[in-house]
């Protein structure tokens, strides 16, 4: 494994594609139906990039463009081993979140390379390591470094907006295109900080609605004041959300900065003047949970909370001396919807396979520190109910995710090279 562990990341090669991604980075924006992203535009780069080492090239690199939506493709790299064994690098995705140029110091949509810092839309999320495994699979290729297991590598489409259902992974995981790497483990590219990620919360968004009676606000005690009672319907719900859904130590185990959370996003209300007291107020925010609840439970356990409320709004603290929540032939009532979209969170197994990775991230940066993070990644927790072995990493900067002016280190990229394919050396003996 001597060759293997002294693989560095051909920096020129490197360099030449992450130029040609970015530059068309403002043709894979994902915000549908405003921007709707087509992916294959990067795997015309990426395809040209591996082109040399590809097997009908005399090459040992295999190659497959899987495409579930007109220019909107995925890409598979295999390099075979001797032995059934596979490990796989799945989830830097081809598509990027929408960047105003206008809010940029520096052109989005071009590579800007100042020192140690690569500037562009997609450098960190996830362009940067579209680029940076591609050429670490040509550069395995072309070494000829033979391998018990196989290498898969897998780019994917429609990860930053699930518009359009069966596009990117989700569609490679129907139709049985990920199938044999069960035979291994999976590690998602797609995380930053160069240390494992191992642990990540849902996501569910919900609506509160919350209606009461209209009146004029010189004749407060005619009606009921839809603000006043979302206020306090709001409360009341994270009260018991937070009751049921405590902090729990497994979080401190996974090392999650904060346990599960509901919180309100955005408020809005019936339009009138100032003088009237609104007939509806709609709450709207999200759950984050952390993998060690289920959003079954946390929908059971808001759905009760409000058909309690609706039995007896009155339970509910009034505002001043005359507001209330019912009045003669009229009381306040609740509507609770969730979003159709749920992410689930995701704990990892943290088998021999995760600590050969921290054993390669010490050899590489010296120390290794494992994180679990409130954001969500789609399907991952999919594929671990699936049978997939999955972990995360990733070598971007979480500070600059979805951010203005985004980039990542040169620095990081070339030890991440050093770092995977330490761990495929690692795994070799597992």
């Amino acid at each position: 494994m001597a060759t293997l562990r002294a693989l560095k990341l051909d920096r020129k090669r490197f360099l030449e594609l992450l130029e040609k991604l970015i530059g068309i980075s403002e043709k894979l924006q994902d915000n549908p139906p405003h921007f709707v992203p087509q992916e294959n535009l990067a795997i015309q780069h990426v395809m040209a990039a591996v082109d040399p080492f590809r097997v009908e090239n005399g090459g040992r690199l295999h190659v497959e463009h899987v495409v579930y939506s007109e220019g909107r493709g995925n890409l598979i790299l295999k390099i075979p081993g001797t032995t059934e064994k596979v490990v796989s690098m799945v989830g830097s995705h081809l598509d990027v979140v929408v960047a105003d140029p206008e809010c940029w110091e520096r052109d989005p949509f071009q590579l800007h390379v100042e020192g140690d810092k690569l500037f562009g839309r997609g450098t960190t999320d996830c362009l940067g390591h579209v680029a940076l495994v591609t050429t670490m699979m040509t550069q395995l290729a072309e070494s000829r470094v033979e391998l018990d297991t196989t290498v898969c590598a897998v780019f994917i489409a429609s990860e930053e907006a699930q518009a359009e259902a069966g596009v990117g992974v989700d569609g490679l995981l129907e139709n049985g295109k990920l199938e044999f790497m069960k035979k291994g483990p999976l590690l998602w590219l797609d995380t930053a900080d160069s240390q494992p990620c191992i642990g990540t919360a849902g996501a569910l968004t919900w609506d509160l609605k919350c209606n009461g009676m209209l009146c004029h606000s010189g004749m407060p005690q005619q009606g009921i004041n839809a603000v006043e009672l979302a206020m306090e319907a709001t409360k009341y719900l994270q009260d018991v959300f937070y009751e049921q859904f405590p902090a729990c130590d497994k979080e401190k185990e996974y090392y999650f900065r904060t346990p599960s959370t509901m919180k309100p996003t955005q408020i809005s209300c019936a339009k009138g003047g100032l003088n009237q007291i609104p007939q509806w107020c709609l709450v709207q925010g999200d759950v984050r949970l952390t993998p060690f609840y289920t959003m079954e439970q946390v929908k059971k356990v808001l759905r009760e909370a409000v058909t309690r409320l609706n039995e007896d709004p009155t339970c509910l603290p009034s505002h001043g001396p005359v507001s209330k929540y019912a009045v003669p032939g009229k009381k306040a009532s609740l509507e609770l919807r969730f979003g159709e979209y749920v992410m689930h969170g995701i704990a990892c197994n943290l088998t021999p396979y995760y600590h050969a990775l921290c054993s390669a991230i010490k050899q590489v940066r010296k120390e290794c520190q494992p994180y679990s993070v409130s954001g969500s990644l789609p399907l991952v927790k999919e594929m671990q109910d699936a049978g997939f072995n999955i972990f995360m990493l990733g070598f971007g900067l979480m500070s600059s995710y979805h951010a203005d002016n985004e980039y990542c280190l040169l620095s990081d990229m070339e030890q991440g090279v050093e770092i995977l394919a330490s761990w495929i050396a690692n795994c070799e003996g597992i």
